[in-house]
């Protein structure tokens, strides 16, 4: 490689591709100081945006209108112009919980078709250790017609979004970043230390960097799977689960996970992602897929759970009124990717229950378009059998258990999932 063909930081257009809840926040950090495109495939969010409207909350109408350099388009043709790409969509599981790529791999030949030489292609998207290197690349130099690390180069600098979090933004995360070559790697490393002030920590490699990544989620999600075993076990025992983790608390190396259902973008994914590379090379992972199977189970094991409650009670199952609140994977955040709320509420319906689903963060055309659910504006006085305190938005504990309790017919019962409420207060927790 040549050291002429690297941008140099003065002459850099950045292109942002994907404006979720990952690459908003990066266009608008990039935006008060460069030029940016956002480009994203859709046209509501576009206009959306255009209007500084933020339909995931994570930046505020007074960010957008500060990010004077950033503008915003469905148009691929205004992406010809610039020289550092950044691609941050989504990279979910398919119904046989197996990597898609496909979203990635499009946004690949989409940045393959206006690629120049000496372009710089960094991807954030959550992959397994090679898929930069051995997937996205080769889109790139079929639809490009150049030739990787002599025409064009890549990096890799994972997100690390907290969705939802205000005090653990962009820039109060430390950055890994790579390269494809020692020189791309320095300049993808100084370009992200302008909006991170936390700071930046370069890999030795893109694979390394892809492996943090993956192993940051896996490592979380196989403690709240223990969590979430105990917790099972201490219901049997007739034991308190969060008085007993409140307990072990106290002890100043006990890591404060909770028990609960694992969704979203990342935790409950990128295990798979690992675990699907990890069997392609003959390894079969033990500890990582336990983990999953036990974290995937919770939502029927709660719906399990209430459904005993209410036989025993003497409640119809078959035709009762049900009342799910809270559809998005965690608390005051209105971000539904792979909700596992939609395990209780699938389960329920098996039993022929009517459930309705009250959210006041979700936007209720995803949840229609997403999942078929039709979001209730407001719950009903004196209507439900059984009431599950799914997710614990802010707006719930304002409420109480008394507006709660309110809702519910004079028999019924109350699971609340998240200990939002005082343990008397509810019938059931986790």
């Amino acid at each position: 490689m040549t050291s002429n063909l690297v941008p140099d930081l003065s002459d850099t257009s950045i292109a942002v591709i994907g404006l979720g809840y990952v690459g908003l926040p990066l266009a608008v950090a990039f935006g008060k100081r460069r030029r940016v495109v956002g480009f994203d495939i859709d046209s509501r969010r576009i206009r959306q945006l255009r209007e500084a409207f933020d339909a995931t909350r994570e930046c505020t109408p007074e960010e957008l209108r500060e990010a004077k350099h950033l503008n915003f388009t469905t148009d691929p043709d205004e992406l010809r112009n610039c020289n550092i790409f950044i691609v941050t969509v989504p990279t979910p599981i398919d119904a046989n919980k197996q990597p898609d790529l496909s979203a990635l791999l499009s946004a690949t030949e989409q940045v393959g078709k206006v690629l120049s030489r000496g372009a710089i292609v960094v991807y954030e998207s959550t992959v397994y250790p090679g898929a930069t290197e051995e997937d996205c690349v080769p889109v790139l130099e079929r639809t490009s017609g150049l030739n990787f690390n002599s025409d064009f180069y890549v990096g890799y600098s994972p997100e690390r979004a907290n969705p939802g979090d205000r005090q653990h933004r962009l820039s109060d995360i430390v950055k890994v970043t790579s390269g494809s070559t020692s020189e791309v790697a320095d300049f993808v490393d100084r370009l992200y230390q302008e909006v991170v002030p936390a700071g930046t920590h370069k890999a030795p490699s893109i694979k390394i960097a892809e492996a943090a990544k993956v192993i940051e989620n896996t490592q979380r999600d196989l403690n709240i799977a223990l969590v979430n075993e105990l917790a099972i076990i201490f219901n049997r025992l007739g034991i308190d689960t969060e008085a007993v983790l409140e307990a072990a608390g106290t002890k100043w190396n006990f890591m404060p996970f909770r028990p609960g259902l694992v969704g979203g973008h990342c935790i409950g994914v990128d295990p798979y992602y690992l675990t699907q590379k990890a069997q392609s090379i003959g390894y079969h992972p033990e500890i990582i897929l336990a983990g999953r199977r036990v974290n995937d189970g919770m939502g029927a094991y709660v719906a399990s759970q209430l459904i005993k409650m209410m036989l025993r009670r003497r409640i119809h199952v078959e035709g009762s009124n049900v009342l799910v609140m809270g559809l998005s994977f965690k608390e005051n955040c209105p971000d539904l990717r792979n909700t596992r709320v939609l395990d209780i509420i699938n389960e329920l319906r098996d039993y022929n229950a009517n459930v309705e689903v009250f959210d006041p963060w979700a936007d209720p055309e995803v949840a229609k378009n997403e999942y078929g659910l039709a979001l209730v504006s407001q719950p009903q006085k004196s209507t439900y059998d059984a009431i599950v305190l799914a997710v614990g938005h802010e707006q719930f504990k304002i409420a109480g258990a008394s507006e709660i309790r309110s809702w519910g017919r004079d028999q019924h019962v109350l699971y609340d999932l998240k200990s939002v409420l005082h343990p008397d207060e509810s019938d059931l927790r986790l």
